[in-house]
């Protein structure tokens, strides 16, 4: 891949991972004047911390999945699938810069 277009995903990387990291902290506690009304406002409220958890967890794994995409820019190996081998098309990685593997391999894994 052409140092060029590795600048490109690398800037593209680093806004996501920026993107993420700037994003308010999701409080997961409930908070103490939260805890009175009935039980249909304790439900709303557990609720919306099931939800935080979600999004907390969603962020985790991309922010993750990012730094490996910039680790493998760096190593030379971005744009590579890591299951065939095989050069990454670019409108899989426009569409998902931080993919580990093509769209053949994706859709063979089920997803």
């Amino acid at each position: 891949m052409r140092a060029s277009v590795l600048k490109k995903y690398r800037n593209v990387l680093e806004s996501k991972r920026n993107e993420i990291l700037a994003l308010p902290v999701r409080s997961t506690e409930v908070d103490e004047a939260m805890r009175t009304g009935d039980w249909v406002d304790h439900s709303s409220q557990e609720n919306d911390l099931h939800v935080n958890l979600a999004l907390k967890q969603t962020d985790t794994k991309l922010l993750r999945a990012i730094e490996e995409a910039l680790q493998r820019v760096d190593s030379g190996t971005y744009g590579i699938c890591m299951d065939c081998e095989e050069p990454i098309a670019d409108a899989r990685l426009d569409a998902v810069p931080w993919t580990r593997v093509c769209i053949d391999c994706k859709q063979s894994q089920g997803g």
